[in-house]
């Protein structure tokens, strides 16, 4: 008898809906690198989750939006099919739909904000990547930041677009003292560890951070693994350093880690000792770069979104050292980072399209 994985894998191949299900399940699920639909449903859940405990619903109903938008866009434009497949066209979206709704009032035209900014992500992944296989590196999130950057200033000269909790523009000030003091209690612990999970779909909740790493340990145990040390590494440097209180406890330091963490050490890197003291590098970067790009932002009014993981993550695999690679599958008419070659994987959020090399 075949298992539940199987028989959904066989559905997908053969039923055109139940396979739209599965590329958006996949596409929720590779926002952190996890080829796995019951790893995005379980993304959403925490999302759902967290929206709710939140009274936001509209940032669930953005991310399902985003997501669908995103993916229909991709069969629009008649993408590579095997990287439709794997759901690398409907990461961007979710987080496009998910962000318009934290930071802008809801709206009619938010809506319309939402449809046009994850079909445009589709659009920009597809740039992006073509722009970085030049390097033989990912795209990575660099689409969904893009975008919503642009989507968000913008806002700032559009009525029909109220800013809800975002900015405004200011001078950045040095730290007070006092908003470094560390609490002594566990609960301040727990939540600066949990949030940082949760705060990869800019969701402040520890029971989604809970959903999140069980979701991602379904499709990959180092993912988890790896996701937990970014987040209990982000809190400990951010702590050491004297950040604020209140933004540590929000996990506002550690999702970018928590990215990094899973990208350097088991996505892009078979886990090893030397690959776990790299990754570890960049975790610890990833803190410092949050910190300076929260501080360079501050005069634009707008967040960083996941660009403090995309830029160190970047830094941390242009350089090509001789790590052992985790092996991914290829996608049709697909070129793989030089760091990759082809085997199969869980996880195949290398892979950049659009190129004749991958034959």
């Amino acid at each position: 008898m075949a298992s539940i994985p199987e028989s959904w894998s066989h559905m997908a191949d053969t039923n055109a809906v139940v396979r739209f299900i599965d590329v958006n399940l996949r596409g929720a699920g590779q926002v952190m690198f996890q080829n796995n639909p019951v790893t995005g449903l379980l993304f959403i859940v925490g999302i759902a989750w967290g929206a709710y405990a939140a009274n936001m619903p509209p940032v669930a109903i953005g991310a399902v939006v985003g997501l669908l938008v995103a993916t229909l866009t991709a069969y629009a434009l008649h993408v590579d099919p095997a990287t439709l497949r794997i759901g690398l066209f409907g990461y961007n979206g979710i987080l496009v739909g998910a962000a318009l709704p934290t930071f802008l009032a809801v709206d009619p035209l938010l809506w319309l904000y939402i449809v046009i900014g994850s079909a445009v992500s589709t659009v920009a992944f597809l740039a992006v990547a073509n722009v970085f296989k030049t390097w033989g590196v990912a795209a990575l999130t660099f689409p969904f930041v893009l975008v919503t950057w642009f989507l968000v200033l913008a806002a700032y000269a559009f009525n029909g677009v109220p800013i809800a909790s975002m900015g405004p523009p200011a001078i950045p000030q040095e730290i007070a003292a006092t908003a470094a003091v560390i609490p002594t209690d566990a609960q301040f612990w727990l939540d600066s560890f949990l949030n940082g999970p949760a705060q990869v779909f800019l969701i402040g909740n520890g029971v989604t951070g809970v959903i999140f790493l069980i979701a991602l340990a379904v499709s990959s145990v180092w993912a988890a693994l790896f996701a937990m040390l970014g987040a209990a590494v982000a809190v400990l440097i951010a702590v050491l350093f004297g950040a604020d209180t209140a933004t540590i406890q929000a996990g506002l330091f550690g999702f970018s880690p928590v990215l990094t963490a899973i990208a350097l050490g088991c996505t892009f890197y078979k886990p090893s000792w030397p690959v776990f003291l790299y990754a570890l590098l960049g975790i610890i970067f990833t803190v410092f770069v949050q910190a300076a790009m929260d501080v360079a932002l501050t005069p634009i009014g707008i967040p960083t979104f996941t660009a403090p993981f995309i830029f160190a993550t970047w830094l941390f695999l242009l350089p090509k050292e001789n790590l052992a690679p985790v092996r991914h599958d290829r996608a049709a008419h697909a070129v793989v980072g030089e760091k990759v070659v082809a085997g199969k994987s869980a996880s195949a959020t290398v892979v950049v399209t659009n190129s004749k090399k991958a034959k």
